[in-house]
């Protein structure tokens, strides 16, 4: 088979052949938990982790799906096993998995009665698209903090990872009035820093490597793997309420997220971060990634499949 193939309600179709009905409650509602992990040489890069999570997700949002952890690992190394043959050497996957809360038995909504529901569960695959971070992979980042806030805490527990990102929609609007490139920063109801509608943020203080406190962030893998390589490399690491004068001041600041690992920051609502370009614990870090890979994660982006 030459196309890639999908894990869509307990079975394993064609991608052309895979389809959500209207009426499924990740469409009419936005109830849908979700989870991306990359590949590094066409191997998951903490499948168990993501998985791991998904399965939190679950358990939070209530969702039965009839599925193990280890036979969720099996359907993602199956699918992997078979798309990866279809691209290039040099190229990679995203791999993502989703659950909705299924579909709605009538069409109405969340007025719909309250029978039960059957979660709809789906994992597939896509190519990584390198081209769109090159750019910023080399002369780093543009972020805004706009108007739209960060959902707080005691709406929904930020640990969960979810696609109802109305206001990540509308921040990434806004920013993008700003700079046609720039990334919404969301700040929360007090003006700390949280998070972008696709990573966690950090920044440089004096050789110490900081992020916001888990309390209105969700801990990424990305975030864990560069608070380990950091440990590794003897860079403090400490976790505290940031606002946008300490970023503005900060040495580097940086973006952690599956798909581009880490990105740096050089620029904060049109000022520049220390000299606007990418620093040395970013370069530092991306070294120690790229060992534990195997691969040169820089040299992906800038491979000549990047135009």
């Amino acid at each position: 088979m030459t196309e890639p193939l999908v894990y869509l309600r307990g079975q394993i179709l064609p991608a052309s052949q895979a389809s959500l009905k209207i009426y499924d409650s990740g469409i009419v509602m936005g109830a849908t938990v979700t989870e991306m992990t990359r590949t590094f040489r066409h191997q998951p890069f903490r499948l168990e982790d993501h998985i791991a999570r998904l399965f939190r997700s679950l358990k939070y949002t209530r969702m039965e799906i009839g599925l193990s952890p280890a036979d969720m690992t099996c359907i993602s190394r199956e699918l992997l096993a078979h798309n990866t043959g279809l691209i290039k050497p040099e190229e990679e996957l995203g791999l993502i998995h989703f659950v909705t809360a299924g579909e709605y038995p009538v069409y109405a909504g969340s007025a719909a009665s309250g029978g039960p529901m059957t979660p709809t569960v789906c994992v597939h695959t896509f190519p990584l698209p390198f081209s769109l971070w090159s750019q910023r992979m080399e002369e780093g980042a543009h972020v805004v903090t706009p108007s739209i806030r960060h959902v707080p805490p005691q709406c929904f527990d930020p640990k969960m990872k979810y696609r109802s990102r109305m206001h990540y929609y509308l921040a990434d609007q806004e920013a993008r009035l700003v700079a046609p490139d720039a990334i919404a920063l969301l700040l929360d109801l007090d003006g700390n820093v949280t998070e972008t509608s696709g990573a966690n943020f950090l920044v440089v203080q004096r050789g110490t490597i900081v992020s916001p406190g888990p309390r209105n962030i969700l801990p990424g893998i990305s975030r864990q793997t560069v608070i380990e390589l950091a440990a590794k490399l003897g860079i403090p690491y400490a976790e505290r309420d940031l606002q946008v004068h300490d970023v503005m001041n900060a040495d580097e600041a940086l973006l952690s997220s599956t798909p581009f690992c880490l990105m740096p920051v050089t620029k904060i609502n049109g000022a520049l971060i220390a000299d606007g370009k990418p620093g040395p614990i970013f370069c530092r870090l991306m070294e120690a990634w790229s060992e534990l890979v195997g691969l040169d994660i820089l040299g992906q982006f800038h491979s000549p499949l990047t135009p």
